[in-house]
């Protein structure tokens, strides 16, 4: 798809008496059709003490609903040649469905009857199955993960113990453990609601009839409570906050964390643009420098995360064997440092540019992809247009703008460092 088409993504937006969003955007290009659901909760939405729910939840939401059996959601999916998942965040928790265009009201009766008829469902039994999976699913990911914790241990350090970004998605083991199906249905009444909602239909379908049918389904589901944004008020850091991790791994590994303004300010936008040209493809600085010039990192990234509330910007080196981390470390900052007193040379910054764009561009060519956008934007903008606009907020972007994030963001009193170092070389 060409930069000018963006212009050109033809899409409808309605809201149902309930105050369910939907978004339908009509592509007959192929006999498909995505059915997106996000819900406006997330990791964030919990509270200390009570971590996981969101992403349980993803687990539960497949477990059946008054109408549809234990594990039979995929069963119907894959016998229409569909497929399906979900996924959880900070923010935000998705699920979805790409199908042959005819089978339409089958993913719309799906998602609408687990949005509407899941507590009838939901059993004690139901709860300890899941409740053991995610665990294990933790145990697997984090816990018995090589580097597993380090960035958990990140933002406990960048974030205040009560803030909605301190504790992990995934949640803790003692939280899931103790998780009571009161509490889990309480949550559910809460956040999972149509005016908490927003759909996407992208794909070949008539958007009339589509409508009809999204109203069908969804229209009798009663609203559920409005939902309260957590305060997310953050002071500076008191000054650079610092950790050491022993792990079973035999290579250093170097995480430095930043706190930059939410997705969608322009520092934002800045900070990505800024971590791309840093360290986005091999020929980038902090790769040929660390990597081939000097050769003290095995590998080196940087990345900015596009949450709601507030941003992190993460930088991380996995060092070669024998070298300290505290050399690593020391290069990264040399890189971090210039970048507030010189701005990125043009070559980089339009590579950086060119890279992000590049990403976008491919990502949207995909219809799940495109369906998926419709929905975030329209979650954390209420603007499903931004799909289009996108690509503008990184042209309008200079050197200038980059060396003030770093000036102004990524400095070293306001960081904090994860080093993770071989089991007993701590000592």
């Amino acid at each position: 798809m060409p930069a000018h088409a963006l212009s050109e993504l033809r899409f409808e937006r309605h809201t149902l008496s309930n105050g369910l969003r939907v978004v339908l955007h009509r592509d007959p290009g192929l006999p498909l059709v995505a059915v997106n659901l996000w819900y406006h909760v997330g990791s964030k939405d919990e509270r200390p003490g009570r971590t996981g729910f969101a992403h349980l939840f993803e687990h539960m939401l497949f477990q059946g609903s008054e109408h549809v059996g234990p594990n039979d959601h995929f069963h119907y999916v894959q016998q229409a040649g569909g497929v399906a998942n979900g996924s959880t965040w900070y923010d935000r928790t998705n699920y979805y469905e790409t199908l042959p265009a005819h089978h339409l009201d089958l993913g719309l009766w799906l998602e609408s009857d687990r949005m509407g008829f899941l507590l009838p469902a939901l059993t004690e039994k139901q709860l300890a199955t899941q409740r053991e999976v995610v665990m294990n699913e933790r145990r697997q990911r984090v816990d018995n993960q090589p580097y597993g914790r380090a960035f958990e241990r990140l933002n406990e350090l960048l974030y205040p113990a009560d803030h909605p970004y301190h504790w992990p998605v995934i949640g803790t083991l003692e939280d899931i453990a103790a998780a009571r199906l009161d509490e889990v249905a309480a949550f559910f009444t809460t956040f999972y609601a149509p005016n908490n909602a927003v759909l996407t239909l992208a794909g070949d379908f008539s958007p009339g009839r589509a409508l009809e049918s999204v109203e069908r389904y969804f229209g009798p589901i009663p609203r559920g409570p409005e939902a309260s944004a957590p305060d997310a008020a953050l002071p500076r850091l008191d000054g650079e906050r610092r950790a050491i991790l022993e792990d079973d791994v035999r290579l250093p590994r170097v995480y430095l964390g930043y706190r930059v303004p939410r997705f969608g300010e322009r520092a934002w936008y800045a900070a990505d643009l800024l971590a791309t040209a840093l360290a986005g493809g091999k020929s980038s600085p902090l790769y040929a420098d660390l990597v081939y010039r000097r050769q003290i990192a095995q590998d080196v990234s940087a990345s900015v995360f596009p949450t709601e509330l507030c941003a992190t910007v993460l930088v991380v080196a996995t060092g070669r064997p024998e070298v300290a981390p505290a050399d690593l470390e020391a290069a990264l900052s040399e890189h971090l440092d210039r970048c507030a007193a010189t701005p990125v040379a043009g070559a980089d910054l339009e590579r950086g540019r060119n890279l992000l764009l590049t990403s976008y561009f491919q990502e949207i060519q995909k219809l799940d992809n495109r369906a998926d956008l419709f929905s975030f934007f329209t979650t954390c903008f209420d603007d499903p247009g931004r799909v289009a606009t996108e690509p503008e907020r990184y042209a309008e972007l200079d050197g200038a703008d980059l060396a003030a994030c770093a000036a102004d963001y990524l400095r070293r009193d306001q960081r904090a460092v994860v080093t993770v170092v071989p089991r007993g070389s701590a000592r």
